[in-house]
């Protein structure tokens, strides 16, 4: 696709072009991808994705991203409790992450222990 009709397709979409297109390199300008991925409806609907692009923004810190996926995740329909519980969600996910690798434990046994926790979970569910 020719730049300038990305350009005019991203403009139908936001009413302008941002900086951040303008800078893309044409053999890395993929708009189907992006329209793909950040505006129409999948397996995962585009608020939640956008609530996932806000969780990974706030782990890796990246104020760009932050803003944007908060934005979007508005523009869909996502509540301030929405958001702030992916931020949450992210917090606990990474701080997990920090302690677990940090002290090293034994993969295998986790994996074991986290399987049987969802099979007796699961139990739980069939009898009720």
């Amino acid at each position: 696709m020719k730049r300038r009709k990305i350009y005019d397709e991203i403009e139908q979409m936001f009413g302008l072009v941002p900086t951040m297109f303008k800078s893309i390199p044409d053999s890395t300008l993929e708009l189907e991808l992006f329209k793909r991925l950040q505006l129409e409806d999948g397996a995962i609907g585009v608020k939640n994705r956008e609530l996932i692009g806000l969780s990974i923004a706030a782990v890796s810190k990246c104020r760009y991203c932050a803003y944007f996926h908060t934005e979007m995740a508005r523009l869909n329909g996502a509540t301030d409790e929405e958001i702030e519980e992916a931020i949450h969600f992210a917090k606990a996910s990474a701080g997990w992450s920090a302690y677990i690798n940090g002290m090293q434990l034994d993969f295998n046994d986790f994996k074991k222990e986290i399987d049987l926790a969802c099979d007796h979970v699961r139990d739980l569910h069939l009898q009720h």
